[in-house]
């Protein structure tokens, strides 16, 4: 390459450079600002910092954490507060581009739902109804914060929850949830809440017939048909079909 060359190259960046600082927004600028930081349009510096981008210090200078959702940047309070605005103070880091987006053109100011739940605390992740609503259907209604039984914090849906997969809820058995799963843990279940049902009743009954693994009744017994335990998928059920 020539020297004339790298002398124009040369110039050329510079002249980049300075019109990069001088006239930010038209040329590096995504979009206009949103309605609300017009007043900021032009200066730059007012949320970026230079060669890092926009730094999530310089956010909270005007919005105080504690009061986003309530309360204005000029401390004002707001007619329709945010109801789920009270976890920005329970986030882990105050990182605010990752959800928010200053440059939108006319869309106004928003925040996605691809929401990356790892920003919260980690004991804030239990307690999900702090910022969303519960469901006011029957099942929900029995359950009370228990969400990640069935629930993951990166979609939420489809949920795990299949319960003729583990045990049919027919008209003999459509009880509580409580009535099986006691202390709201949907993780395990018991059987001797009920009529008949007690250990020692359980263990004579299933040694009369050779049965001695029967700790978990789901294994044979899909619903409250007692004759269903001959076509179980367990073990002792396939053994007791073949006796028949």
């Amino acid at each position: 390459m020539s020297r004339t060359l790298k002398i124009i190259l040369v110039l050329v960046l510079c002249v980049i450079a300075i019109l990069t600082f001088a006239y930010a927004p038209l040329m590096v600028a995504p979009g206009p600002l949103i309605a609300e930081h017009q007043s900021l349009n032009g200066d730059c510096f007012a949320c970026h910092t230079a060669f890092r981008g926009v730094d999530s210090a310089k956010c909270v200078t005007c919005h105080q954490t504690s009061s986003i959702g309530r309360l204005t940047s000029k401390g004002l309070p707001i007619a329709k507060p945010s109801t789920s605005a009270t976890f920005h103070k329970e986030l882990s880091r105050q990182d605010c581009v990752s959800c928010h987006s200053d440059h939108q053109g006319v869309k106004r100011y928003q925040v996605t739902r691809k929401f990356d739940h790892s920003l919260l605390q980690s004991e804030t992740r239990l307690y999900c109804q702090n910022c969303h609503k519960p469901p006011v259907d029957n099942l929900h209604q029995q359950i009370k914060n228990e969400c990640a039984q069935c629930h993951t914090q990166k979609k939420w849906k489809p949920a795990t929850f299949a319960h003729n997969k583990f045990f049919v809820l027919d008209h003999d058995h459509s009880a509580t949830c409580v009535t099986c799963h006691v202390a709201n843990d949907y993780k395990k279940y018991t059987c001797y809440g009920c009529h008949e049902h007690t250990p020692a009743k359980i263990k004579r009954e299933h040694l009369e017939e050779g049965i001695r693994n029967f700790d978990n009744c789901v294994e044979c017994h899909r619903s409250g048909d007692k004759d269903e335990a001959k076509g179980g998928e367990g073990n002792e059920g396939k053994e007791l079909k073949e006796r028949d």
